[in-house]
């Protein structure tokens, strides 16, 4: 048996640094999805150039997703997804898609609830380790001038894809149950568009005294 390699803190500070900027990708890729939900009726957008197929193959591989008028799309289920034979059907269907789709084995931020926004505990972090994440979001300010994705994550953790991804919201997207999602990222938009004006408007005022 091979003894095992001694530790290199500097090798391990690389991995750390490697990880945390995956995660940087993940809260950035969210960001961008949030904005265009915002921005977009979820019903116009398109995520991939192959949308259709994995919509239709999402729906025929997990069945039990449209089950109960698509309860299983609107709200995850976490047990269902980590449980062994979940885990199975999944790895199958995401490698289907290998040579198709973009970093379709990146790590993603997926929210658990489709009416609710990435808030703490409505979010997944997909596909490499929870501690860069942490390690990312207990930097206050890192993100917080970069838009309006809050960033308060005690992340639920999942070992996911950015595959899995876009099956969850290309559907939720179709069947119209980011509807929700899209007027509450209107209203929080036009509020923190009111707050700056209102700012400006005070500060102006200030200026000319």
């Amino acid at each position: 048996m091979a003894a095992s390699k001694p530790f290199d803190p500097n090798t391990a500070q690389n991995h750390i640094d490697i990880e945390k900027q995956f995660a940087v990708k993940a809260v950035e890729q969210a960001q961008t999805y949030w904005n265009l939900i915002e921005k977009v009726p979820p019903t116009e957008l398109k995520l991939t150039k192959i949308d259709d197929e994995i919509y239709e193959d999402t729906l025929k591989t997990f069945p039990e997703l449209a089950e109960n008028d698509y309860a299983g799309l609107i709200q995850l289920d976490e047990e269902w997804m980590k449980s062994p034979s979940g885990k199975e059907r999944w790895r199958e269907f995401i490698e289907r898609y290998k040579k198709k789709v973009k970093d379709y084995n990146f790590g993603s931020l997926i929210r658990m609830n489709a009416k609710e926004e990435y808030v703490e505990k409505n979010t997944i972090f997909g596909g490499l380790l929870a501690f860069a994440l942490s390690l990312l979001l207990t930097c206050p300010g890192s993100y917080s001038d970069t838009g309006r994705l809050p960033l308060v994550f005690e992340c639920l953790v999942l070992i996911t894809a950015h595959l899995q991804f876009y099956a969850f919201e290309i559907a939720r997207n179709r069947l119209g149950l980011n509807d929700t999602a899209h007027d509450l990222a209107k209203a929080e938009a036009a509020k923190e568009k009111a707050q700056k004006e209102k700012e400006a408007a005070a500060a102006e005022k200030k200026k000319r005294k």
